[in-house]
């Protein structure tokens, strides 16, 4: 390949729902244009871009890969994506880093869940789209079927640029509406397979002509020149109406469709090419967009600029250690270069550049402006980090995963397991994105935030193979509190003599319930010195312990008010040890008394449905003891239903509402306030409470 500028190169992420044939047209990309020698297979688990252990027993992509392939000398970076709802974060960083959605359809299963949900990623970045209908050899598959489904779901701008010549098994040629030619290929022949130009199938003409008329008038309606030469007569030529097509795909008024099989490589050749000249190179593309201070301005993609990389996602090789992939923003990046972190304030010296195919690493001597590179062994530097000039220390905000669908607790197996645990999970979060992990201090627990249970299932997978470490699954613990609802007093008394110095101590206490959320109030009333000054503070201090201990419920009280109003002392037994420990037993005495209440947390929950699944969702909030505050339409038509659910009926709310919807619901959760507990379920959830030392 010659020497590669800005604008030599194309950015384009593969994405749409999981089984749509990403990989698979991937593979047969790279292999139509001599990246690689042999074409794998995702049932064998032998394809470039899913090298993975848990991708390849799956037959899933977990993580987005890069497959640079070349085009008559343009590079073309294929990102290939993951399409399963569980890993949808990897999908929106790969948009993120492209130029052009490529959304792959399968001709049998048309439009899927994940399908809109690129689609909705793309739009939102206003990002360029094409269609590729995939899997037009495949028995069921219909080429006129999927085309109605794709307009239905995403609008007029849709249109055909090529149609399919025989289907299913007999599927053998594509049709280029912009030149009315017909490429047929032999699908028997050994890959990779290129197609012969001929003339459309006389069966074909017919459909052919009018779906190119309609074509074209689509093209030249956006430009006043050609419509009005198209309108005098004149034929456009191929040339011209490919750069308008060009021009109304980067302005996303138009979404190309095209056909292809991956499997068999017919239309792959071309699709290739399509790519090539369809896609904006990144110095025609979305600028990146970098922030000093409160400043965000727009970088170009400029070879002859300053040096800016960010850091797109983390790897680990077995032999190469940790290695960052990196897109440069602007610049050319040579071997030896050093850049700061303006996070961390670091220096970094990228040693080594390579090119990435897959896990497979090729040192490059030179990276310019809009291409990637992987550099390995970076110290300080994460995820979403921005490597910058020392003297324009510039970031790039990148957006925020996907949050957490799933909570799970896990446990370590061993005490070889707990000492390696949470560094092993950290680096596990360094590689994932969309994985988080805290240790609750009130539980004791360690709480791992995944997508999904195909998530949680290769993260524990991962975590085994890679750092040796083994867990227990637990159910995360729900963070009851108790309160009071009315005055109550006691008295404690703490009275022990063992031979010499004893304890003594006795405070008054009077609780009182505050408000919700108001937490905790200490009120120092004593008068007459009945308990002298220097012993209040552990009279406080035995309050809080106890607080945290629990009340009459076992959990934390929260939202009291506790006076101490008189006590006892003895001038040589007395200490601040027996005053903390009596009024740890006024306070829970007084608390039984106060009547009770448990509380449970609640959370708003934001799910977002088509209208004709607000019912089935209504319906399952209802059961889970939801209360519905609102409900509107978004910009797509979509329902959007808000509500107030008790925390713990939403443990499981990711996978149960992906049944509901048949996975075309999303929703958000976060804690809200806290509520009294139904009197019917609170024997259920009582635990003994902690007793005084």
């Amino acid at each position: 390949m010659a020497e590669l500028t800005s604008s030599d190169i194309r950015n384009v992420a593969l994405v749409g729902h999981h089984a749509a044939g990403k990989t698979t047209l991937a593979e047969a990309l790279l292999l139509s244009t001599g990246a690689i020698g042999r074409q794998g297979s995702v049932d064998k688990g032998t394809t470039v871009c899913d090298f993975e252990p848990e991708e390849t027993s799956r037959q899933l992509s977990v993580f987005f890969s890069v497959g640079p392939i070349d085009v008559d000398g343009v590079k073309v970076n294929l990102l290939d994506s993951p399409g399963y709802a569980d890993f949808a974060t990897d999908m929106r960083d790969a948009l993120f880093l492209s130029d052009l959605a490529v959304v792959v359809v399968s001709a049998t299963d048309g439009v899927q869940a994940q399908t809109e949900d690129a689609w909705r990623a793309a739009a939102a970045l206003d990002l360029p789209r094409v269609v590729v209908i995939d899997k037009l050899d495949r028995e069921r598959a219909d080429f006129d079927r999927t085309l109605a489904d794709v307009r239905a779901r995403f609008g007029a701008g849709v249109a055909p640029v090529e149609l399919p010549i025989g289907s299913e098994s007999g599927f053998r040629g594509v049709i280029d509406l912009l030149d009315d030619r017909a490429t047929v290929y032999d699908p028997t022949a050994p890959p990779p397979i290129s197609g012969v130009e001929g003339p459309v199938p006389d069966e074909l003409a017919t459909t052919e002509h009018e779906v190119h008329e309609q074509l074209v008038e689509g093209i030249v309606v956006g430009d006043d020149d050609l419509m009005t030469r198209y309108l005098d007569g004149e034929t456009i030529g191929r040339d011209e109406l490919e750069a308008s097509l060009a021009g109304g795909v980067a302005s996303g008024a138009v979404f190309p469709v095209l056909c292809c099989s991956g499997a068999t490589g017919v239309g792959v050749d071309r699709l290739a090419r399509l790519l090539a000249e369809l896609a904006p190179s990144p110095d025609r593309g979305r600028a990146a967009e970098v922030r000093a201070g409160d400043t965000v301005t727009e970088v170009a993609c400029d070879p002859g600029g300053p040096p800016l990389l960010l850091v797109c996602k983390t790897l680990s090789d077995q032999h190469a250690g940790r290695v960052s992939l990196c897109k440069v923003l602007s610049g050319t990046l040579r071997p030896d270069t050093v850049l700061t972190n303006p996070r961390t304030h670091a220096d970094e010296r990228l040693h080594v550049l390579s090119s990435l195919r897959g896990r497979e690493a090729t040192p490059v001597e030179k990276v310019v402006a809009g291409d990637f590179v992987a550099v390995p062994r970076l110290q300080g530097t994460a995820t979403g980090d921005t490597l910058a000039p020392k003297d324009q220390p510039v970031t790039v905000d990148v957006a925020p995963p996907e949050p957490a669908a799933l909570a799970v607790a896990v446990a370590p197996s061993s005490r070889a397991d707990d000492d390696k645990l949470m560094s092993a999970l950290q680096r596990l979060c360094e590689e994932d994105r969309g994985l988080t992990v805290q240790r609750n201090d009130e539980t004791h627990q360690t709480i791992l935030g995944v997508a999904g249970e195909v998530h949680l299932a290769v993260t524990l997978e991962r975590l085994s193979r890679k750092f040796g470490v083994s867990v227990e699954r637990e159910d995360v613990l729900v963070p009851y509190r108790e309160t009071i609802s009315k005055q109550a007093a006691a008295e404690g008394k703490h009275k022990k003599q063992s031979g010499g110095h004893g304890q003594f101590g006795v405070c008054h206490l009077r609780v009182e319930p505050l408000g919700r959320g108001e937490g905790f109030a200490f009120h120092d009333e004593v008068v007459g010195g009945a308990i002298p000054r220097q012993y209040i503070p552990a009279v406080e201090k035995g309050v809080v312990e106890a607080m945290a201990q629990g009340g009459a419920y076992g959990y934390p009280v929260v939202d009291v008010s506790v006076t101490v109003d008189d006590g006892k002392y003895h001038p040589v037994d007395s200490s601040e040890l027996s005053f903390k420990t009596a009024a740890m037993l006024a306070f829970r005495q007084a608390v039984a008394e106060a009547g009770p209440v448990l509380l449970e947390p609640v959370s708003e929950l934001v799910v977002t449905v088509a209208a004709e699944l607000q019912g089935d969702v209504l319906g399952d909030l209802s059961a889970r003891r939801g209360r519905i505050v609102g409900t509107e339409t978004d910009g797509d038509g979509l329902q959007v239903l808000t509500a107030l659910v008790p925390t713990a009926e939403l443990t499981r709310y990711a996978v149960d509402l992906r049944a509901v919807t048949g996975g075309r619901g999303r929703f958000r959760a976060t804690h809200d306030h806290y509520d009294a507990v139904p009197e019917h379920l609170v024997a259920g959830l009582t635990r003994t409470a902690a007793q005084p030392a």
